[in-house]
């Protein structure tokens, strides 16, 4: 997945699927690790809050949904932006953004998933993933469920 090309503009996004009756809440896990669809360098760090920069020019996360939705075979409208998640990752270069999709499905598509070459893991599966990205779960998990 990581050699296609990069139609986000630098962005990830994180997949997580809550499910509405129980609160289950996984996340796409892929052989790369948990963003889609780069990894990050190595020396990535997460900005704090105050200092994400704003922009001139602002590119709505819905932009890359259906890219998204596209490149993982789920169907129009099978993901959704979580608005209460926002973060920045410094990549050296540049900050790089990051946004919470969330299934839209009641069950999670793990065959979908499975076929893009992903896997649904509980936050505890994250283990042996790069720092930033535990870092960045965390956060959607306070996101979704509250911190």
């Amino acid at each position: 997945m990581s050699d296609a090309p990069d139609t986000f503009g630098g962005a990830r996004l994180i997949f997580a699927h809550k499910h509405p009756t129980s609160a289950r809440l996984r996340f796409v896990r892929f052989e790369h690790g948990m963003c889609g669809f780069t990894p990050f360098p190595a020396a990535a760090s997460l900005c704090p809050d105050e200092e994400i920069p704003e922009s001139p020019v602002v590119t709505l996360p819905s932009v890359h949904l259906a890219e998204a939705e596209r490149r993982l075979g789920l169907p129009s409208g099978g993901l959704k932006i979580e608005p209460e998640f926002r973060q920045c990752v410094d990549v050296g270069d540049a900050c790089v953004e990051v946004h919470l999709a969330m299934f839209t499905a009641m069950d999670p598509p793990f065959e979908t998933i499975a076929g893009a070459g992903g896997r649904f893991v509980a936050i505890t599966e994250a283990r042996g993933c790069a720092q930033i990205e535990l870092e960045l779960l965390r956060k959607a998990y306070e996101a979704v469920l509250g911190g």
